[in-house]
């Protein structure tokens, strides 16, 4: 989904440019569409990257503590994630349901719905939500029975 968000949004602002300056005219509602599409871009690679473990991480202190301490530190970090993103799905939910009541349009030459953007991100930080806890519970179940915690980045 990423993949193609990064492409339509080239391809939506390389449209608008070409229309502007040989048309005078620009795409109706690109920067609306552009916007939207950035959602997607942003959002839905959460989950993969939580997946590979690739998430910024600051170690220059927990490189100097046991093993052990390292990995209580990991799982706390995830669950800090799992709770953190708790109140953006609960508010995301909220305003989806109040954009689908309402109908909510974006005001432009096209009146474009707004939920289908508000739906993507719900998705994108839900899965990423589902991810975070399914990793908290497998860490914690690794460490329970005594192995040695992976949390080095798999994406590299």
């Amino acid at each position: 989904m990423a993949t193609a968000a990064i492409i339509l949004l080239a391809l939506m602002i390389f449209a608008d440019v070409i229309a502007l300056n040989l048309f005078k005219a620009s795409v109706p509602d690109a920067v609306i569409i552009v916007r939207e599409l950035m959602v997607l871009a942003i959002i839905m690679p959460l989950a993969a990257v939580t997946t590979q473990r690739a998430h910024i991480a600051v170690e220059f202190l927990t490189n100097m503590l046991p093993p052990r301490m390292v990995e209580y530190f990991v799982i706390f970090g995830t669950l800090f994630g799992v709770f953190a993103l708790t109140p953006l799905i609960y508010s995301g939910g909220k305003e989806l349901m109040h954009q689908i009541n309402t109908g909510s349009a974006f005001y432009g030459d096209l009146n474009l719905p707004q939920w289908p953007g508000q739906l993507a991100f719900l998705i994108g930080i839900s899965l990423c939500w589902l991810r975070l806890l399914a990793m908290a519970l497998g860490d914690i179940v690794t460490v329970w029975r005594g192995e040695a915690l992976n949390f080095e980045p798999t994406g590299h």
